[in-house]
């Protein structure tokens, strides 16, 4: 199983995107997005980002991650998440 977690494109040079992914970042192919630009929000797969994301569902999936990973570690559902 695939989990796809959603990035930030930074910056773009030629056909690779620097994409930030809460605090890592990594540079992936635009190949199979040839219209994403500066700002968006895409998914990747294996180096290549193969979707951009409406910006409201992207943050709403981080949100979840967040509070996912909170419970994970401690925390209440909607409070701060623990330290690992």
């Amino acid at each position: 199983m695939c989990l796809a977690v959603p990035g930030k494109i930074t910056s773009i040079k030629e056909n690779n995107a620097d994409v930030d992914f809460s605090g890592i970042n990594r540079t992936v192919s635009l190949d199979l997005v040839p219209g994403a630009k500066k700002n968006d929000y895409v998914l990747v797969h294996a180096g290549f980002a193969i979707q951009v994301l409406e910006p409201e569902e992207a943050e709403e999936t981080l949100k979840l991650f967040k509070e996912i990973y909170g419970m994970e570690h401690g925390a209440a559902p909607g409070g701060p998440a623990g330290k690992p």
